[in-house]
């Protein structure tokens, strides 16, 4: 009888001492977050500026698109944005000015509720993706701690899911287990599921962003099925 007491007094405190999944994935992400510049480097931030490249390939490996954009965002005294870039010799533009959604092309504004919508969505995933793993810490995720894991490529890796509710995609993000830096993400969308590799990084003193991606469609079980986007973040400008 005594040895039964015993045994669940252990196992009581054993369980309390025991941090749980939510807690876990909150500890990897702070440590990521000191491995990207810190916290308060992040949370300081009046402005940011850079060059992001993307190149869109079908699956035999055909370019089907590439851009070169402009970002700025601006996070004093309200959010604000602006993405552009030149497409067959027009300049295209979209804007949040904290209040309103623009789309400029050329000297002609898209007036479109649906397409504006479209965009503003684009607009909104440039920045999620530029502010990780900072963006992690805001509420209406729950982070989840899941353990190590042996990505396809043979990296193995500290895993978080981020669960955004009912009928929203479900994300996971990929940490190295020594160094804490971001070194991927897998993402299940409604229609297709994608891992996204972080190849380099990119230096934005005191901070470090990504640098160079590589998006890849797999399949449920995380399979590669082919290469779908390339990425190239550089010439990061921070205000202070």
């Amino acid at each position: 009888m005594k040895n039964s007491t015993l045994f669940f007094v252990i196992l009581i405190v054993w369980t309390a001492c025991t941090p749980s999944p939510e807690e876990e994935a909150l500890d990897l992400l702070e440590k990521s977050i000191e491995a990207h510049g810190g916290k308060e480097g992040w949370e300081n931030l009046k402005g940011i500026k850079f060059q992001k490249w993307t190149r869109m390939l079908d699956m035999e490996g055909n370019v089907e698109s590439e851009l070169d954009q402009s970002h700025e965002f601006r996070f004093s005294p309200r959010f604000e944005g602006k993405i552009s870039w030149v497409k067959d010799s027009l300049v295209h533009s979209m804007t949040w000015d904290g209040a309103d959604f623009r789309y400029q092309m050329g000297v002609n504004e898209i007036l479109n509720a649906d397409f504006l919508a479209s965009k503003k969505k684009d607009f909104d995933a440039a920045f999620y993706t530029v502010a990780q793993p900072w963006k992690l810490l805001d509420k209406g995720g729950k982070l989840i701690y899941e353990g190590k894991k042996t990505l396809e490529n043979g990296t193995e890796v500290e895993s978080i899911r981020v669960d955004y509710g009912t009928d929203s995609d479900t994300w996971w993000y990929f940490f190295d287990p020594v160094t804490y830096l971001m070194v991927g993400n897998e993402v299940q969308l409604k229609d297709h599921r994608s891992l996204v590799y972080d190849l380099a990084t990119e230096q934005g003193d005191p901070l470090l962003f990504h640098g160079k991606r590589e998006s890849w469609r797999v399949d449920d079980s995380g399979n590669r099925l082919f290469l779908r986007a390339e990425y190239r973040y550089s010439n990061f400008e921070l205000e202070y």
